[in-house]
């Protein structure tokens, strides 16, 4: 019951800035880690950029230093601020959350179904 929705993929030129969003919604008692994963055709899902529940985040290392994330916990919402795009971040990004649904003590992952982000040369 616990749904996650991406937005905010799109068509970007080599140098711009894309700003990603996922809401998750559903009978959530808590999230706990959320991040953000990519897949380009032919290839792995690889993760992009992960963030606690306490704030601590960790990045790829084709990304740092070009892509935050970030997350409002009273939105139940994570970003993904992605700056100096290049050619090769083209891919579907997808959303993952581990969360809490009531009543469950246990966490589970939980993933989006994907948004497309295409940088142009």
């Amino acid at each position: 019951q616990v749904q996650l929705v991406e937005s905010g993929g799109g068509l970007v030129q080599a140098g711009g800035s894309l700003r990603l969003s996922c809401a998750a919604s559903g009978t959530i008692f808590s999230i706990n880690d959320m991040g953000w994963y990519r897949q380009a055709p032919g290839k792995q899902r690889d993760l992009v950029a992960v963030i606690t529940s306490g704030g601590k985040t960790n990045y790829a290392d084709s990304v740092k230093g070009r892509f935050t994330i970030s997350r409002d916990n009273a939105k139940n919402t994570v970003y993904l601020q992605m700056n100096s795009l290049k050619p090769e971040d083209t891919a579907v990004y997808y959303c993952k959350a581990a969360a809490k649904q009531y009543p469950s003590p246990v966490a589970y992952d939980y993933w989006g179904r994907g948004t497309q982000v295409t940088v142009s040369s």
